[in-house]
């Protein structure tokens, strides 16, 4: 039964659509592994201490694919285990400290933005449409890096205008590469998976 506020399924419930406990701890632990991959792909700025990352592309493709209570759960196991001490952050960090640090605003803003991501994929059903993907992504990113700078400004003890500098700014060419991945590859997916339903629908 579909409640009120998920009127479209996620990516996941569609192709994996017997819920159990076992599905849902295979897609946390395959959600992780992904978005720890993604994590390594690193470009350091000589300028500030947040490296360019593939990070936030795998919390939005992971909060689009599994959908709000999946999403967020994915990206919460994701921080616990990097801060439990498994190298799952960019360059293979881990550890407490990084919740401290400069890149601590990030970590916490990811279940969030999967969450937000999770949503309005199950309500609106913007993840069929390249440009209401691509929208919906901007508002995650925003997410993250609004708070990600916020959190930078703090421990930096600098001013905001400076935190966005270091910590927004030069990310959004990034992102917007990313944004169009994700634009395309979504809507994608569910054009294949459209199809396949068809077939299968035809051989009944």
């Amino acid at each position: 039964m579909v409640t009120p506020s998920v009127r479209h399924p996620s990516l996941a419930q569609v192709i994996f659509p017997s819920a159990s406990w076992l599905r849902d701890l295979l897609l946390v632990v395959g959600g992780v592994v992904f978005v720890a991959l993604l994590a390594q792909i690193r470009i350091v700025l000589p300028f500030t201490p947040v490296p360019i990352t593939g990070q936030t592309l795998g919390v939005i493709l992971i909060g689009a694919t599994y959908g709000v209570r999946l999403g967020f759960l994915t990206l919460a196991t994701y921080v616990v285990v990097g801060l439990g001490g498994l190298p799952v952050f960019a360059g293979g960090a881990a550890g407490l400290a990084r919740l401290f640090g400069p890149t601590g605003g990030y970590l916490v803003a990811f279940p969030l933005a999967a969450a937000l991501m999770g949503w309005l994929v199950q309500r609106f059903g913007v993840d069929r449409h390249p440009l209401r993907m691509a929208g919906s992504m901007a508002l995650c990113s925003i997410l993250i890096l609004g708070l990600g700078s916020t959190w930078l400004a703090i421990v930096l003890q600098t001013n905001m205008a400076d935190a966005l500098a270091k910590g927004a700014f030069p990310f959004i060419p990034g992102d917007l590469v990313k944004m169009t991945i994700a634009a395309l590859l979504l809507p994608g997916a569910w054009r294949i998976v459209g199809r396949t339903d068809s077939r299968e629908n035809s051989q009944e």
